[in-house]
Parts: structure tokens; sequence; C-alpha cells
């Protein structure tokens, strides 16, 4: 038996590596080679939940983020008495005692809707009229909740509490929750894929890599970020003169080094780079595939209006579909714009109009696929806008706004809970974000309770320790 060194030093490996490197690849060619026998056939993860806590109505959800703090005022949520108290002093008894971001100290006046809204659909849903496609093509499928609260008032800490539970920052986010818990449907790409798409209006609000971090959780079920345009993934082909044989070969080899090492230390992250190694190996041809879209038919392209691999919100809605279509278990795309300080009025419009054609594209296109009944469609931003002016803008807004949901088992055509009169707070039926976390995790099969890791001796998850409920109201 050959007895492996247990440290070596860097000058010896320099020295040594190479050769033993060509050995392994020389190895591999030879017939009953292990590396020959072994083409790396890792199973698929599977998930800790195998088979989950209840039946699951939905497979994988699709976040469209709305990153920068969505007015809910001037999309969703109409309140035609802050349009009667437009310009006069907000009451104190409304604001008096409460957290306020940079209007704190300031005279505050009220600012009513700036787009006019109507009903649409049979359900009669409220919608803004800067939602033309939306509005006209699936409001009868939207379940939209008025009464959301966060916890967080500044952009980055109330991302990272959307995403992970809680504005402690390194905690794994929702998407790795999952990927954890159920597994992917697929090999050839990442479980958790997020994208980034930016246009024309209002501040582009940033969006750190820690948005789709594993944390506590292993490595390998960190989320993957895909770039809408040119190469999704960097440096995922091969380099020049490297046929798909020799980089197999490659791969093997690393592999076989990193078990030794996994098999003595028992590290998780050497278990995750192996999985990294060969994902990435597998994505060098389900990549390509996934963004060559030349073979989607003209009414698709016409439907989402867009030919696709541009970068826009509605070329990334598209690839988001056939990244569901290809077992992606949760797809998050953030849209950057939604910062609205000033101009609202301008900005809302201009950044719904980015946005608004790739959503009803993708309702629509899911449905027609029959695919929407297990898809589960989130839409909202991390907090909402004030009732009160910021010069021709609103500011950051914690205690009331609006998000929706389509599909996966959410009542269509539906309304949910209620902010006053004044569009500040949320008064009707509550709904917190732990509580949106344990409502998706229920329709994924999972008992919010239930789903726990071992961290720092605490059974940790991702609804936290406060009481949060599954909003059953919702379901159908």
């Amino acid at each position: 038996m050959i007895q492996f060194p247990q440290h070596v030093a860097r000058r010896s490996f320099l020295q040594t590596g190479g050769i033993s490197l060509g050995s392994m690849a020389l190895t591999s060619l030879l017939p009953g080679s292990v590396l020959a026998q072994d083409q790396a056939t890792l199973p698929r993860w599977s998930g800790v939940l195998n088979p989950p806590h209840m039946a699951p109505r939905a497979k994988r959800i699709i976040w469209l983020y709305m990153a920068g703090g969505m007015t809910h005022l001037d999309t969703f949520d109409h309140k035609p008495k802050l349009a009667e108290l437009h310009g006069q002093p907000m009451p104190e008894s409304v604001t008096k005692g409460q957290q306020i971001a940079q209007l704190q100290g300031q005279q505050l006046k009220c600012f009513g809707p700036q787009h006019p809204f109507r009903q649409w659909g049979q359900s009669g849903q409220s919608l803004a009229e800067i939602w033309p496609k939306l509005g006209a093509h699936c409001a009868d499928d939207l379940c939209i909740v008025r009464s959301l609260h966060t916890d967080a008032i500044n952009h980055d800490p109330a991302h990272t509490f959307m995403n992970t539970g809680t504005m402690i920052p390194g905690r794994p986010a929702m998407g790795s929750w999952l990927l954890y818990g159920l597994g992917a449907e697929t090999e050839s790409l990442p479980g958790f894929v997020v994208m980034v798409s930016t246009g024309g209006f209002g501040q582009k609000q940033p969006i750190a890599a820690r948005q789709w971090h594993s944390g506590f959780l292993p490595g390998q079920f960190q989320g993957v970020e895909f770039r809408g345009s040119g190469d999704p993934v960097l440096y995922a082909g091969n380099p020049k003169g490297v046929s798909q044989k020799q980089q197999r070969d490659v791969v093997d080899a690393v592999r076989q080094l990193n078990g030794l090492a996994n098999a003595r230390l028992e590290d998780p992250e050497i278990a995750t780079r192996i999985t990294q190694y060969e994902l990435a190996f597998r994505m060098q041809s389900s990549v390509p595939d996934l963004m060559d879209v030349s073979k989607e038919p003209q009414h698709v392209f016409d439907l989402y209006g867009t030919k696709g691999g541009d970068g826009s919100f509605a070329s990334n809605c598209l690839l988001a579909r056939r990244l569901a279509e290809r077992g992606v278990r949760f797809i998050q795309l953030y849209h950057r714009d939604w910062d609205h300080h000033g101009a609202v009025k301008a900005h809302s419009e201009g950044t719904a109009r980015e946005v608004d054609q790739g959503v009803a594209a993708l309702i629509q296109d899911l449905k027609q696929r029959d695919m929407l009944k297990d898809t589960i469609i989130v839409f909202g931003s991390e907090f909402g806008r004030t009732p009160m002016a910021q010069g021709d803008g609103r500011d950051h807004h914690l205690a009331g706004f609006t998000m929706w949901f389509a599909g996966g088992g959410f009542r269509p055509g539906f309304s949910y809970g209620a902010t006053d009169d004044l569009g500040y707070r949320a008064e009707e039926n509550r709904v917190s974000v732990h509580d949106v976390h344990a409502t998706l995790l229920h329709l994924l099969g999972i008992d919010h309770a239930r789903f726990t890791y071992r961290f720092q001796g605490l059974d940790a998850k991702l609804t936290g320790v406060e009481e949060s409920r599954v909003v059953s109201e919702l379901l159908t």
C-alpha cells in the first residue's frame, strides 16, 4: 500500500507535481484504470429532505427582485386619501415615534400617488396604469399582498433580511436553503442561479454577491451569478488548444487528488471543490445550449420583446424560463433601478416600462407550457417608499409595502391585507418577511419549523426564532 505524505513542501510539489499529473493522465488512458472506469459519475445531490415533510405544490421559485425599494404607492397600493392630502402636512399621529430614514427631523408633507390606478381583469385587481401588459394579461394570475413589513430601513441590511431571514451577514440565502434541503433536478447547471439587470432610470442599487451566499451551509449550495450577455459564466470554456477529452482528464485527476485529501481531512470545503469542478465541466456543454435561443419561435421573441442575449430584464426573464425547464431550483432576477429618492413619477413609470413586458411574458409563457402550476413567481423589493415627500421623490419605508406572487399554489386574482389610508403602516392582515419565507417553504413541501441546520450549537433556520406562520389565506 502506498503511503502518501501528510504534508508536501511547495518546492517539492512544483518539482514533482507535473510528473505526477502527467502519470495520472497517462494512467487514465490505460484499460481497467480507476480513472477510466469512473468518469466522474458523481451522484446528483437530492437534498436532506428526501422525501420532503409534506406533498409539495411547487418545484421551483423564480424571484423577481425589484432592488432599491419599489414605491408601493405608485404601483400596487392605491390610496385616494393620500391623494386628497397631497402637499399638506403628514398627520403627526401617523409618524410620531416612528423610524424614518433620511426625512428624520424634516417637515413631513403628504405626497399623493403619482399615477392613476384602475381595475384589471375579471378579478378587478387594482394596479397602476404603468403596468399595461401585466394588468391586461396577468391580473387574474396575481396574488397581491399589501401588508408587508420588514425590520430594516437601509438597503443592504434590508436585502440581507429579505434573502436570508436575518440582517446578520454570513447567513445562507433562501436559494441555498432550498438547494440544501431539496436538491435540484439538474446535474449540468447550478441549482441556484442569479442574474442582474440595469436600466436607465433611478439610482443603480448595488447588489453584493453575499446576497446569494451559502453562509454556514456547505459552499456547493451557493448561488451562481450568470451574466445576461456575452459569456454567462467566465472561464467555463476550454482553454485554447485543450480538447474536451483533455479537460475531462484534468478534472478527473484533480478530483482524485481532492478525494485523497477529503478521505484524510473530511473537510466539507474539499467536498465542495470536488462537486464544483465536476459541475464546471458539465456546464461547458450545458451553458452554451442554455444561452442559444436561436431555436425559440418568433412568437416567443415577440412576447418578451427581445431576441435574448442583450442583458435586459426581459432577456433574463426568457433565460429564467429556460433555466426552470432545465431543472434549476431557485432563480433570482435582480433589476437595480427602483431607488427613487427623486423624480419618482418619471422614474417609476420608466422602470415599470423596463420590467412590465418581461414579467407578463414570463407568466404567460409558463402558463402556455403548463409550468406555472408548479413554479412560484415572487415579485417585490426589500421595502417600500414613504407616503411623505422627499422633494419630488420618496424615502425608504419599512412599515408597509407590497409584494405579489403567482403560480405554485397561490390564489390567483386575489388581494390580501392593507396599509392604513395613507399607505404608511401595514394594518390589516400583517405579513412579515419570515411569514413569506414560511409560506414559500410550505408550498415546496417544507415545514419551516423543522427545517434546521446545526450551527454554533444552535438549530438555525431560515425563519429565525421569531414567531412566523404559513399564510394559508394566500393558498388555493
